[in-house]
């Protein structure tokens, strides 16, 4: 009996060794983690910016030390970039997962502009960012005191493939001017066009970008550029092409050396990101981002416009994960969801 008792001892022993884990409980696995999400390898993300001397480059940088820091296996890394059309590209091509991206995103979501006759519907809201203003700049002592002036005359319209570089185009378009014939062109980014007034190289420019952004800073402090205003009866016809536009006044003094408020037209922009996110890592992307807010506004005070309140600015298709976080703190989205 003492024998049998031994050895049935023995037997549970050595199963005990041969399958530790076979009793443990059962886990629950309904929810998709984001180390999940990734296949438990490490996720990629690049972050289309635009040019280094503008505003989304620098914020993109805070953005991916964000997710990098606050969600496990992500490494998220930016790329400077021509800005929102070729962020636009970029992700279509799945060269980027995420891109800021200024109101041309509608335009590419409905297949309008650039974009005619192929909607960019995979395109997907994440969060909203802030109001981003047309900078209508001339050269001190250039002679230009209307839009009708710049006909002849050096202007950068921005970056090649830039969303500078629409609404350039869009605007010259209303006042009945050919960018390519009538005016003469400088594809520049924003630094590159801080650079050119410096060196006495352009007359004029056409800067879109957050109030205090660098290279306008730069350019006011120096004493190099003054504003012009648009005219109401430009804008009007500016929203006949494009309706995403609203008027907006850049407040007097907020700039060295900028007297006077200046009338001119912006629209919210938005982080986009492609359909093809998975969910886990939309929904923590965006968590993080407003859990981590001061570090963003630690790099543009224009990120306190990124609120809860604002989701609703957001005009296409808000990519789930983002949805179910929007949802969980009772943000402001869109009729329809």
């Amino acid at each position: 009996m003492k024998k049998n008792f031994m050895l049935i001892t023995a037997l549970l022993a050595a199963l005990s060794m041969l399958f530790p884990a076979g009793c443990s409980a059962p886990t629950d696995t309904s929810e998709e983690t984001p180390a999940e999400a990734a296949g438990d390898e490490r996720l990629f993300i690049t972050i289309g910016t635009g040019t280094t001397g503008g505003s989304y480059y620098p914020l993109g940088g805070a953005m991916a030390k964000i997710w990098t820091d606050n969600i496990p296996n992500v490494h998220a890394t930016v790329q400077s970039t021509g800005g929102t059309n070729q962020n636009i590209q970029l992700m279509e091509d799945k060269q980027a997962e995420v891109g800021f991206t200024d109101t041309k995103y509608v335009l590419a979501y409905e297949g309008k502009d650039v974009w005619e006759g192929r909607p960019q519907t995979w395109l997907r809201g994440l969060v909203p960012l802030y109001p981003e203003p047309t900078n209508i700049l001339v050269a001190k002592g250039s002679g230009i005191k209307t839009l009708e002036d710049f006909r002849g005359k050096r202007v950068s319209i921005g970056a090649v493939g830039s969303g500078t570089e629409s609404t350039s185009r869009e605007l010259f378009q209303v006042l009945g001017m050919d960018v390519d014939k009538d005016i003469k062109a400088f594809m520049l980014g924003t630094g590159d066009t801080a650079k050119a007034f410096q060196d006495r190289q352009i007359d004029a420019a056409i800067l879109v970008g957050s109030l205090g952004m660098s290279s306008i800073v730069e350019l006011t402090s120096l004493n190099l550029v003054d504003y012009l205003d648009l005219p109401d009866e430009v804008f009007e016809k500016i929203q006949e092409v494009n309706n995403t536009w609203v008027k907006f006044t850049i407040p007097a003094d907020y700039y060295l050396n900028q007297p006077n408020p200046v009338k001119t037209y912006s629209a919210f922009n938005i982080i986009s990101v492609h359909e093809d996110l998975p969910e886990a890592i939309a929904y923590q992307m965006t968590k993080a981002l407003f859990e981590h807010k001061v570090d963003l506004l630690a790099v543009r005070q224009t990120m306190e416009n990124m609120t809860l309140e604002n989701v609703e600015k957001i005009t296409i298709p808000i990519h789930p994960g983002a949805v179910r976080y929007y949802k969980e703190v009772g943000a402001k989205l869109p009729a329809g969801y």
